[in-house]
């Protein structure tokens, strides 16, 4: 019996980095598993690999910044597998880090549709067979960003403190339901979203220093979050709700000083 056995569970962002780890260690303990993130092609690929886990699995297509993508997510989940138990709220993007004097709302809007709005949404439409069970897990992914600066850009370091207080918000509105609502907030890992980064790094011969920040002197594995998202998803964690969990080597354990930006 794995730590997820006879529990569904919809990942969105499910197609690189994070929520890509996260789907294959869904299937490894058991759960019967919807991915969901824009690229279907990558979807089909991550859902191969997660069926020679032993994974049952289904893949939809979906873009979170638009609201009837994710009511259709949420109807293929109870299609498939008739429930719902976890939600994982991964999918995001990064915005920009122009300064101050030369932010776009424009950015500002698409950054808080697809981290905060989508959020909302998925939750909205996938709680309801939690609340009836009486039973459930929402594990929000934010970032080191919406804890501190340095992380981020300003819309996506504001989003991703918006995340953190819906977080609590929401284990607030949903706790007498027994519906549990955490948030793993990721330091420095290799992702699509970080991926120049640690090019520009190898490139320049430097990709040691990359996490050299961090109190552990690395930068994560993906795995390592996804072993984070699992336990907040699993009964194991049955009696933590509303809090957020920093994954980041100890990064934010420690005084970021002044013009140390990322």
């Amino acid at each position: 019996m794995g730590r997820l056995s006879g529990k569904v569970a919809v990942i969105t962002g499910a197609s690189s980095g994070i929520g890509w780890a996260t789907a294959l260690l869904f299937a490894k303990e058991g759960s019967k598993t919807v991915i969901a993130a824009r690229r279907e092609e990558k979807l089909k690929e991550l859902a191969v690999e997660m069926k020679k886990l032993g994974g049952e699995v289904v893949y939809k297509a979906t873009d979170v910044s638009k609201e009837d993508d994710i009511k259709a997510m949420a109807q293929a989940t109870i299609d498939a597998f008739g429930t719902a138990d976890i939600l994982v709220n991964n999918a995001g993007m990064g915005g920009d880090t122009v300064d101050l004097e030369h932010q776009d709302a424009k950015v500002w809007m698409d950054v808080y549709q697809t981290n905060v709005l989508s959020m909302v949404l998925a939750t909205k439409y996938l709680v309801r067979p939690m609340i009836d069970k009486k039973n459930g897990s929402i594990v929000n992914i934010a970032s080191v960003a919406g804890i501190r600066s340095g992380a981020g850009g300003n819309a996506y370091s504001a989003s991703k403190a918006a995340m953190i207080n819906f977080t609590m918000t929401a284990a607030c509105d949903l706790g007498g339901h027994n519906v549990r609502v955490n948030c793993v907030c990721p330091g420095l890992f290799e992702t699509e979203m970080t991926q120049k980064f640690f090019d520009a790094a190898r490139s320049k011969g430097k990709i040691d220093l990359m996490g050299s920040r961090c109190e552990l002197r690395r930068y994560g594995k993906n795995e390592e979050c996804a072993n984070a998202i699992l336990f907040l998803a699993s009964d194991e964690a049955s009696f933590i709700t509303g809090q957020y969990l920093a994954v980041d080597g100890g990064n934010t354990a420690s005084l970021n000083m002044p013009g140390m930006k990322v």
